[in-house]
């Protein structure tokens, strides 16, 4: 019987991550953690903040239980970073504490790309204390891969399910 429960368990963890990003599950499986990992969200949606940050939560949860040391940042870089400036948190006030989580808790840090926000009128003062403003969120990206990062894109749900 209790083999019968362990085998049921099993097979609901594995459905509950079926939709896993490729890479993660790539990850996962290897023996040795790389460098450390980079999230790039980057979407035209200013609510996908809502889906994505729960998502690379988890991803990040699973990431340190099996490499606890594991290096791991994030890029927002879309329309969707506007979500993270001071004067959203009433409107976005889940999407601001999750993130201030990743941050002050996980030791995440997250960036935002000040040219976009430069181009839509805002600027690095707009965003708190907790966010890092990077002057291109590419250029981020970039600066995280040539220290051997590997990069994992969010990208939006369809069915509710995000896609690589």
């Amino acid at each position: 019987m209790h083999r019968l429960i362990l085998i049921a368990a099993l097979l609901l963890s594995a459905a509950a991550h079926a939709a896993d990003h490729p890479l993660i599950t790539q990850l996962l499986a290897q023996d040795k953690a790389p460098p450390g990992v980079v999230f790039e969200i980057v979407t035209g949606d200013p609510q996908a903040l809502s889906w994505a940050v729960p998502q690379v939560a988890d991803y990040a949860k699973r990431l340190r239980e099996r490499f606890p040391k594991l290096d791991i940042a994030v890029v927002t870089h879309g329309q969707e970073m506007f979500a993270l400036q001071k004067d959203k948190r009433a409107t976005a006030p889940k999407v601001q504490a999750e993130i201030e989580q990743l941050v002050k808790e996980q030791h995440i840090p997250v960036h935002v790309c000040e040219t976009y926000a430069n181009w839509r009128g805002v600027g690095a003062e707009a965003f708190p204390d907790y966010v890092n403003v990077a002057p291109s969120g590419p250029s981020q990206i970039k600066s995280y891969m040539d220290l051997g990062y590997v990069l994992v894109k969010i990208s939006a749900p369809i069915n509710g399910k995000a896609i690589p």
